[in-house]
């Protein structure tokens, strides 16, 4: 009978075998969560900037036209945005967005002042069309070469990026371009809604829709799986090759878009004024938690990556701070993204939750005491 008596805790307690067969949570899901927090972290970050420069300068900083204007200048960075999310989600690299920005606004340009007087909506929709057929044609340029041909990306994107830009002043001789109907320029370029910039509006659309697709569609979940293991993918069946094609081209086509709207808000081409656009979009993204190592990423991260030089630039203007320490402190915020992204793929790989910096400080001095 004392055998067969157990008690409350024998029956609780789980055997070791049990304990070791235990499911353990996979290594993508780690990176995910741990891609979320940071999200959130960013998040707070950003907040924290707010803070300061309210607190430094809060009659400039706090005024509502200030933030509509910092609101203003992420709106285009934030269309090329999520296409690069999605690029760098697969494991790649692009470097040809500002290029192809310029591009697709210089034949938009060049097509409407053909179009008769070049004004009235049908011109205008006209420019549209050929702005995103022009993104999408080099967005599909960059996939061909990057699945087909299998040429590393950044080399792909690096000589596009010339090409694209190199065309743009072929066709114009170098020469800015301004050709762009008043109702397209009233009504996106400067129009608002709500006191909202229609400009801001259209952005936050692009951006809900990356959102959605990249976590609630095939077409998102294919583009993380092809990120975090192209030949597991290959086995399952999913076709790597047109998946990144797709998503080169998706970018190319979202490029056209921020082309037509930095066309219509500067009611010229600005063929000179995006050669670092590329860089600050890719900043705003890994300082916003996507991985550059591909699989995972969020798109609400690279708003925020892309919120924070934009936050920082504003603040400096307005604190009379010299133009050169904005680069400073982005390219700190860059190192430090991508530090700690290597430190939480390597956690993540150990299978062991990871800790914050502070964390780490606290602990190690409880130690030392």
């Amino acid at each position: 009978m004392s055998n067969a008596t157990h008690t409350k805790d024998d029956v609780a307690a789980p055997a070791p075998e049990a304990q070791a067969a235990a499911p353990r949570t996979s290594v993508g899901e780690h990176l995910r969560r741990r891609v979320q927090a940071q999200a959130l972290q960013i998040v707070l970050v950003w907040l924290v900037i707010c803070a300061i420069f309210s607190a430094l300068a809060p009659s400039a900083f706090l005024d509502v036209a200030n933030f509509r204007n910092i609101a203003v200048s992420v709106a285009i960075l934030a269309v090329l945005g999520v296409g690069t999310t999605f690029i760098i989600v697969t494991g790649g690299i692009d470097l040809s967005m500002g290029s192809i920005l310029v591009f697709s606004g210089v034949v938009s340009s060049l097509t409407m002042e053909r179009l008769g007087d070049g004004q009235g909506w049908g011109v205008a929709l006209v420019g549209i069309l050929v702005a995103l057929g022009c993104g999408l044609g080099w967005g599909l340029v960059n996939g061909f070469f990057v699945a087909k041909a299998k040429v590393p990306p950044m080399i792909v994107t690096l000589g596009t990026f010339g090409a694209a830009l190199g065309l743009a002043q072929v066709f114009t001789g170098g020469i800015d371009r301004r050709a762009v109907p008043d109702e397209l320029v009233n009504t996106v370029g400067f129009g608002q809604v709500l006191g909202i910039p229609v400009l801001v509006l259209v952005a936050a659309v692009v951006v809900l829709a990356g959102i959605v697709l990249l976590r609630r569609t095939k077409f998102g979940l294919h583009t993380s799986a092809v990120g975090s293991n192209p030949e597991a993918c290959r086995r399952v069946g999913i076709k790597v090759d047109r998946q990144l094609i797709r998503v080169y081209a998706f970018a190319g086509l979202l490029a056209g878009l921020a082309g037509i709207l930095n066309l219509t808000f500067f009611r010229s081409t600005t063929i000179a004024g995006h050669s670092l656009t590329n860089l600050d979009v890719i900043a705003g993204v890994v300082i916003g938690g996507t991985s550059l190592f591909g699989g995972v990423g969020t798109v609400f991260g690279t708003v925020i990556g892309l919120l924070i030089p934009a936050t920082l630039r504003n603040g400096f203007v307005i604190l009379g701070v010299a133009p050169y320490w904005q680069q400073v402190v982005v390219g700190a915020f860059l190192i430090g993204a991508v530090y700690f992204d290597q430190v939480r793929r390597a956690s993540a790989t150990r299978g062991r939750p990871s800790t914050s910096l502070f964390a780490r400080i606290f602990t190690h001095h409880r130690k030392d005491s």
